[in-house]
């Protein structure tokens, strides 16, 4: 807390830290790119990652780190930047349930960042420590959330706002699986629809809802 108010005092111009916050909003469950949050505003890039830094320790952003094989490859590689509330992340975009019933685009990286923070939620009854990840490959084949426990085991949790899924969906989970091999132990794609199904050895479409309903 200390260390918070002293970043509080070294900042400069608090009405941005508002303003960028709401342009996050509209960023989340995207890679970080510090020079477009920089672009709308009139402070160098070093400043908006010192901001983004200041709201990541406040809790109002996240960076989910990148899941490699390799671990010293984590290092380099691009975290995700999440918002910390979606409810918040609503009313700093100004929309509400039938803005987002209309507006896919804007509905799938909300639900991304909500069914993270459920998942970290939950993670925290588990006896054993979980880690989260993102996974992104040279050709940009992706999974939205690795959750790793240990070096002994991991999953992967595709979101997808949408009511069907296809094979294709598994298309990033199947990467992981190869590139964790022996480690892998379940994909996932959570949808919105109603039925849980099977799609090959440990890959499955499961209903969002089953997050918070019993099965």
């Amino acid at each position: 807390m200390q260390r918070d108010v002293r970043d509080l005092s070294q900042v400069r111009s608090f009405d941005a830290l508002p303003r960028l916050l709401a342009l996050a909003a509209g960023y989340t469950a995207r890679l970080l790119n510090v020079t477009d949050l920089a672009g709308p505003f009139q402070l160098t890039r070093q400043t908006i990652h010192d901001y983004v830094t200041l709201l990541e320790r406040v809790f109002l952003l996240e960076r989910l780190p990148p899941w490699h094989s390799n671990r010293l490859s984590r290092l380099v590689k691009t975290p995700k930047l999440h918002i910390g509330d979606t409810g918040l992340a609503c009313a700093l975009l100004g929309m509400d349930a039938p803005d987002l019933h209309r507006n896919r685009e804007s509905l799938g990286p909300l639900l991304e960042t909500f069914v993270l923070q459920e998942l970290k939620r939950e993670a925290s009854w588990f006896p054993a420590p979980l880690s989260f990840f993102h996974f992104r490959d040279r050709d940009g084949v992706e999974v939205d959330i690795v959750v790793e426990r240990g070096a002994g085991a991991l999953a992967g949790v595709e979101v997808k706002a949408a009511a069907t899924v296809t094979d294709v969906d598994f298309r990033g989970l199947r990467k992981l699986k190869q590139s964790a091999g022996k480690r892998f132990v379940k994909g996932i794609v959570l949808y919105d629809g109603e039925i849980s199904a099977s799609f090959g050895e440990g890959l499955y479409a499961v209903p969002i809802r089953r997050l918070w309903e019993p099965a």
